[in-house]
């Protein structure tokens, strides 16, 4: 055996393929990351759910996407970071007006409440939101929810953030987890080419659907791919031909590239 080789966890082997993910449940038609965005995906036969997760001020897991509350709050309300504020004041927020009337009243959910009414039927890509390189201790609550849902052959842990993820593989080696990666300027330089994997000791690879247009590429990676967001049926059928293990994308119902 060569040095520094690793069996890598297999990406949910009791599932088909391809794999597809509602990202951030049905995000097009309804508020993305909610109950309601869920409901909608189960609804619609999409077998798997993309969402995000920070920890919050007082310890919980809360299911969201941006750092701070203001792009789905309104005007009105005062722009919450997330890791700064206690979990009752964001509960209080209605995070689905901008999406429409009916769906005032919408709130961020727990990580423990979605597992608990989708965890039985669906799959989940978990994606850790943190800047941060050192253990604020969002991992090691993550692994015990996961746990205590009885998830651990029904998800995969996903981040931007390659220090988040080698932490979290080692509480649960076990379970598969994935580098996130795209060209964006938030992202540092010196991981804006999957760099993350080796760093992350990673078992699948999620790097934005746009940056991988040849066969040969996607083979040198020698890891399975999740690639996002795929929203066009030509987009679908490149990346599954290429080889891809599955899809994450914001109108998965639309497209039959995968049914």
């Amino acid at each position: 055996m060569s040095v520094g080789f690793r069996m890598r966890t297999p990406l949910l082997p009791d599932f088909p393929r391809p794999l597809v993910f509602a990202h951030r449940g049905l995000s097009v038609m309804h508020p993305e990351n909610t109950m309601a965005s869920y409901r909608a995906a189960r609804d619609a036969s999409i077998p798997g759910i993309e969402l995000d997760v920070h920890l919050t001020k007082d310890g919980r897991l809360v299911v969201f996407h941006d750092d701070t509350t203001k792009r789905l709050t309104s005007d009105s309300v005062p722009d919450y970071r997330i890791e700064d504020s206690d979990y009752a004041l964001l509960s209080s927020l209605d995070i689905g007006s901008w999406k429409g009337p009916s769906f005032a009243g919408e709130r961020m959910p727990l990580l423990d409440e979605v597992l608990d009414e989708f965890g039985k039927t669906q799959y989940f890509d978990i994606e850790i939101k943190s800047r941060t390189v050192g253990d604020a201790g969002l991992e090691g609550k993550l692994a015990d929810a996961i746990r205590r849902a009885g998830m651990g052959r029904r998800c995969i842990v996903s981040s931007f953030n390659p220090f988040a993820l080698r932490r979290f593989k080692g509480l649960m080696p076990g379970l598969p987890t994935a580098i996130i990666w795209s060209r964006s300027s938030e992202l540092y330089w010196f991981l804006r080419r999957g760099e993350g994997r080796w760093i992350g000791a990673v078992d699948v690879l999620k790097p934005q659907q746009s940056l991988f247009r040849r066969k040969r590429l996607l083979a040198a990676l020698r890891r399975p791919l999740l690639p996002w967001t795929v929203d066009t049926e030509a987009d679908a059928e490149r990346v599954l031909s290429f080889g891809a293990a599955g899809i994450i994308s914001n109108c998965p119902e639309q497209l039959s590239a995968w049914r």
